[in-house]
């Protein structure tokens, strides 16, 4: 069982990658999302598992990777593998699967708004954890539009 803080439990964004996973957490009123890092898949675990320790985490808002048209593909696929092994490390931690479309392009988008050099702006290690943010503030606003407060 989790040893946690006195505060609720996290939520926590994901933007699964092959190289590389992104992550965001909620702040503790659960209204805005902020980029916690970026790490190679199996240190990401780690990081989510330690954060689970600490903290606990409810809800991880996974990045789910539609096609333009909607679909699923092989990009869901890898995803839904990723999934498994969260469910696996995380046994009842709520899994939600959240339309990424166009996160990574909103993503450097945001980086070049708020600017700092061309290089930092293209670094993917920002962009995925800047993505992260993104699923998880759009799911955080979804869940106020549909309860009137958040989560």
């Amino acid at each position: 069982m989790p040893l946690r803080s006195a505060s609720r439990p996290r939520l926590v964004g994901v933007d699964y990658g092959q190289k590389r996973v992104g992550l965001a957490l909620a702040d503790p009123l659960r209204v805005i999302a902020q980029p916690y890092g970026t790490y190679a898949p199996d240190e990401a675990l780690r990081v989510l598992q330690q954060l689970h320790t600490t903290e606990g985490i409810e809800t991880l808002v996974v990045g789910w990777p539609l096609t333009e048209a909607g679909t699923e593909g092989a990009a869901t696929r890898q995803v839904a593998r990723f999934i498994q092994r969260l469910e696996r490390l995380l046994p009842g931690v709520r899994i939600v699967r959240w339309d990424e479309r166009y996160t990574s392009e909103l993503a450097r988008e945001r980086l070049r708004e708020v600017g700092g050099r061309r290089k930092k702006r293209r670094d993917r290690g920002r962009v995925d954890q800047m993505a992260a943010a993104i699923i998880l503030q759009e799911y955080l606003a979804h869940q106020e539009l549909q309860t009137g407060f958040p989560e």
